[in-house]
């Protein structure tokens, strides 16, 4: 991903939590997404990062058509060996297309170092669940909610053994 990047990946996630939130979220929350104040957050991020957070577009023909960040497993506020997949969206126009299995796909293969790779995923997002379990995820039990507008919404952990390699603390550097 490139800072030229921010503004359509922040057009997918927008668009994609519209899409897939609906019904899970309050509707009030989800219209009250603003694509340009989410590239400003992103663009801000994107420039102060300190290359832990790796983020990757897919794209066809020019265009990205989908957006996944990566990095080291968050334990509150601690960091541990393991990875993490931060999120991952694909435009909703694409959804279907392999966008986002390929997204998942690189950044499993870019994460095999660590030993596992955790993500969230709301409890009632049943296809993006089953999306998961189709590639090798597993929910592990621990759940925890997710504020929205106001709302406790419960998200699910999921967990996926990687091959990992011992003494792996950082995730390997990537251009993304």
């Amino acid at each position: 991903m490139a800072l030229a990047d921010c503004d359509r990946v922040s057009e997918i996630r927008i668009r994609g939590w519209q899409h897939a939130y609906r019904g899970l979220l309050p509707q009030s929350y989800l219209d009250g997404l603003g694509i340009e104040a989410d590239a400003e957050r992103r663009r801000a991020r994107f420039a102060q990062g300190d290359g832990s957070v790796v983020n990757l577009v897919a794209e066809q023909e020019g265009k990205v058509l989908g957006w996944a960040a990566y990095g080291p497993y968050r334990d509150a506020e601690v960091r541990t060996r393991d990875a993490e997949l931060y999120a991952l969206y694909a435009d909703p126009a694409h959804l279907g297309a392999g966008v986002g299995r390929a997204l998942l796909a690189e950044a499993v293969e870019r994460c095999s170092p660590y030993p596992r790779m955790y993500l969230w995923v709301l409890r009632g997002n049943a296809p993006a669940r089953r999306f998961y379990e189709r590639a090798g995820f597993r929910p592990d039990g621990a759940e925890e909610p997710f504020e929205a507008g106001g709302v406790l919404v419960p998200e699910v952990r999921y967990v996926r053994d990687l091959p990992g390699r011992p003494g792996i603390t950082s995730p390997p550097s990537a251009a993304g």
